[in-house]
């Protein structure tokens, strides 16, 4: 990277997660199909090593999709870079197939996303973070044809200033917590749970509380029972238990790469329906095998007459505070119902995220980013943020397009085929 500070890249990447790594990996493919074909790319990444939700990890929490939507297959079911070809490459694909299950666990599915990364690690720099991108001055009648792309490393010091044609942002989303509600030592969010829990001694532990209804709630509070013996564990659930996801084919097909134009293309009524009939695939839901197993670890505990796991159904936090060494939630179950506090070791927020959000990174380059009558990002099919004609570059997003495309903007179900559709949009308005 060093050697090359000063080459326009024709893709720079923001973020190195999952999607700018099938974003990579789809390059790589595209060099390798012909002469002629290669493009410059790099892509910056804060954390100092690739990982993916490293701290949900939890032992025998499974993907909610099959091991076909990895990084390639839709795209390209020949890829070397395909999960089976992972399996092939680990020794273990007869055991896999033996398995009889299309849902590998989280885990392997890490250990596979970090073998994919490891094959294109030479276009990532670690430990580094683009800060802002403007639009350089020009005294030309046409537009620059380059973004600048101010890069800092981990500690937050400015280090260089490189040019890029076009930009993919894939910065993840935001954790989102409670209403006045703080993370600290003792208050975390679900995103970091195992990087906390493991700096805990669990013997102390001996109330826990968990907040929130979708599957990372509900695998967090199984995962709490089954670990810590002698502890209490709450969970706050703000519907009346846990709902289940539609996993149905049918419903299923609304994650197809086909749904995407449907959405894109189609009426506000239509877009409605969508989000309407189909947001418990995804949104608050939880796998019924989770459901049942917590249940049955309620009804055991009723049966030999304890009280170990308690379920605050309709409950929401309303705010926390520290009382000693001890965490004070408050919660309420309806608008007008009296506050309940309950004392507890460590509250887990398991209240999901916001969406990816890059206008502050844009800087003075938003003013040229187009927005729609709700004031969010015009976004043209190719997931490229539709601009004024002062600007030429592409600025592309891999995330926060929920509004324009669909269900699907934020999961794993659809990043092959979008990774090659930002491919196909680059190298189409390169030769145009």
């Amino acid at each position: 990277m060093r050697n090359r500070e000063h080459e326009i890249y024709d893709v720079v990447g923001i973020g190195f997660g999952p999607s700018n790594l099938s974003l990579a990996i789809a390059l790589e493919e595209y060099a390798a199909s012909g002469p002629g074909n290669e493009m410059s790319a790099v892509f910056f990444e804060r954390q100092s090593s690739f990982g993916w939700h490293r701290s949900m990890l939890l032992p025998s929490a499974t993907m909610q999709i099959s091991f076909l939507k990895d990084l390639v297959t839709f795209r390209n079911p020949t890829s070397s870079f395909s999960f089976i070809a992972y399996l092939h490459a680990s020794g273990r694909l007869p055991q896999f197939v033996n398995n009889q299950d299309f849902f590998p666990t989280r885990q392997e599915f890490h250990q596979y996303l970090e073998w994919a990364q490891a094959q294109v690690a030479d276009r990532v720099v670690y430990g580094s973070e683009v800060t802002s991108i403007r639009q350089p001055f020009s005294a030309a009648p046409q537009p620059p044809d380059r973004l600048l792309l101010e890069v800092a490393d981990a500690a937050g010091r400015a280090g260089r200033v490189i040019e890029a044609r076009n930009v993919v942002i894939s910065t993840g989303l935001v954790p989102s917590m409670p209403a006045g509600t703080e993370r600290d030592e003792r208050v975390w969010h679900s995103s970091e749970f195992l990087e906390k829990y493991r700096r805990m001694n669990p013997r102390e532990l001996r109330r826990v509380a968990v907040a929130g209804a979708g599957q990372s709630a509900a695998e967090i509070t199984r995962f709490l029972y089954d670990e810590l013996p002698h502890a209490q564990v709450f969970a706050a659930v703000p519907s009346y238990g846990y709902s289940v996801a539609d996993d149905t084919p049918f419903a299923n097909r609304i994650f197809d790469p086909e749904a995407v134009d449907d959405y894109y293309f189609g009426t506000e009524q239509t877009r409605g329906a969508f989000w309407r009939y189909h947001r418990n695939t995804n949104y608050s839901v939880v796998d019924g095998d989770v459901i049942r197993e917590l249940y049955r670890r309620s009804y055991d505990d009723e049966v030999r007459g304890v009280s170990r796991l308690e379920f605050l159904n309709l409950t929401m936090v309303t705010g926390v505070k520290r009382v000693g060494a001890e965490t004070r939630v408050s919660l309420q179950s309806g608008p007008d119902a009296e506050v309940r506090e309950l004392n507890v070791d460590v509250l887990v927020c398991a209240t999901g995220y916001d969406p990816m959000e890059p206008t502050g990174l844009l800087g003075d380059l938003d003013r040229l980013c187009l927005r729609d009558e709700a004031g969010r990002y015009r976004v043209e099919r190719d997931y490229r943020i539709a601009t004024s004609p002062e600007s030429r570059c592409g600025i592309y997003l891999q995330g926060g397009t929920e509004h324009t495309h669909g269900l699907t903007s934020s999961l794993l179900s659809n990043i092959a085929v979008r990774s090659g559709e930002i491919v196909d949009s680059i190298v189409a308005r390169r030769t145009a």
